[in-house]
């Protein structure tokens, strides 16, 4: 019955996700996503995008990163991606936050997602690249559909979010052929 009790600790914890906010909107609302909602959306972008995954790539592991990426949030907080000094001296935090979170599982399960969570952070297998490249997709879609409004609320260049965002080529070529030529024109961006 511990592992019971373990796993819905673990499950009542991640209910804090709802409240750690982002920077990005949803499509058409005022409000802005909480992590929860991006990691899900994540998730069912990451499935629709496996087909263009090279065919080597464990298609379960990428689904299981992106649904426990953004956990170590319930402790650290969100750190917009384009400040890079915040998401540097964020970085230890996250790791405590993981060890903490992941601990309140049994040890199997634990240990399994703390892995991968830390495989996800790495980018060194071609699992936690396809992964890191499509949790950028969907903030690109979002400010494209919404006038670039965390872009110019903070100022981002044009040249940089096709900078950070470049990665998406790793997951479909063919989409980040169309979402770079969108924010080519894009006309929200102070020239």
């Amino acid at each position: 019955m511990t592992q019971i009790h373990n796993k819905i600790e673990f499950i009542l914890e991640l209910e804090k996700l709802k409240g750690v906010l982002r920077k990005t909107r949803p499509v058409g609302l005022e409000r802005y996503e909480n992590s929860a909602e991006h990691s899900w959306q994540t998730a069912l972008t990451a499935l629709i995008f496996l087909n263009d995954a090279p065919p080597q790539i464990d298609q379960l592991k990428v689904l299981k990163m992106l649904l426990i990426h953004d956990v170590v949030e319930i402790d650290a907080g969100d750190v917009f991606v384009y400040d890079t000094k915040a998401r540097a001296a964020i970085a230890e935090q996250e790791a405590i936050a993981a060890e903490r979170i992941f601990g309140l599982l049994p040890e199997a399960i634990g240990s399994e997602l703390l892995q991968l969570w830390h495989e996800f952070e790495g980018r060194q297998t071609a699992e936690s690249k396809f992964a890191k490249a499509v949790d950028r997709i969907n903030p690109v879609l979002q400010n494209l559909a919404s006038n670039g409004h965390s872009w110019v609320e903070n100022d981002i260049a044009r040249e940089r979010v096709l900078e950070m965002n470049r990665e998406i080529e790793a997951a479909s070529p063919e989409l980040w052929s169309v979402l770079e030529k969108r924010v080519l024109e894009a006309p929200f961006f102070s020239q």
